[in-house]
């Protein structure tokens, strides 16, 4: 019986030499899928996933890479300050989702052209095309689009506009927050109107369509109510 028990107890516990031998786990973290081999045996489904993950998750950091590159060569070719470097790599990362998908070259020259302007040194763009191999077409195309987005980002929200409004009209922050639900809802309408009778549209429904309440903000934004009556018609609440 004590010969048994003897026995047992070895089997539970594992000798010395086992224990030393043994192999330690590492503690449990996400592992990144393209740190793996992705072995034929794990099939089409997995090589796919794989590549969607490599794709998805460091296509933005190549890109930037392969941008940063083409940035660094034209600036040292065309001589330009540090600064001036400073400030396209500034509008490459807040501005990435506007000229992130175009040719580095292009992006690059687009950026710096843009950025010597900003930084009150602007150079004829022949300058830095003399440094690359991007078309002018296209550089000029990409400028726009950016320049755009650059207006565009520093316009107010149309929640700015409510509140400056409402404040005129004396309105309680309850209506505001309303109105803001209510353009929320009507994003589309937003790009081809007026803000400011947008924000007038939006608050007048917020307040149940007010007559009184009509008249002030259609001469606080110098419109006429039927324009906001109108413009209300075609506003989801």
């Amino acid at each position: 019986m004590s010969g048994n028990h003897a026995r047992a107890t070895e089997l539970a516990q594992p000798a010395e030499y086992d224990k030393e031998k043994r192999v330690r786990t590492a503690p449990l973290r996400l592992v990144v899928k393209t740190d793996m081999a992705v072995k034929p045996e794990r099939g089409a489904r997995w090589r796919m996933l794989a590549k969607f993950h490599r794709e998805t998750l460091h296509g933005y950091e190549r890109r930037l890479a392969k941008i940063g590159a083409e940035l660094k060569r034209v600036k040292e070719c065309a001589g330009l300050p540090q600064h001036v470097a400073e400030e396209a790599e500034s509008l490459l990362k807040r501005f990435f989702d506007v000229v992130g998908s175009l040719q580095p070259e292009v992006v690059a020259v687009t950026l710096l052209w843009t950025a010597a302007k900003a930084a009150g040194a602007p150079r004829p763009l022949e300058d830095f095309l003399r440094c690359s191999k991007s078309n002018e077409r296209r550089v000029r195309k990409a400028a726009w689009r950016l320049k755009e987005a650059v207006k565009q980002s520093r316009r107010p929200g149309i929640e700015d506009y409510v509140k400056v409004l409402a404040a005129r009209v004396n309105l309680p922050s309850s209506i505001v927050k309303a109105a803001v639900e209510i353009l929320e809802r009507n994003k589309r309408l937003l790009a081809v109107r007026n803000p400011w009778v947008s924000a007038a549209v939006a608050l007048w429904l917020a307040s149940f369509r007010k007559l009184g309440l009509l008249k002030a903000l259609a001469e606080t934004v110098a419109t006429t109510p039927v324009s906001i009556r109108n413009a209300a018609d075609r506003m989801r609440v």
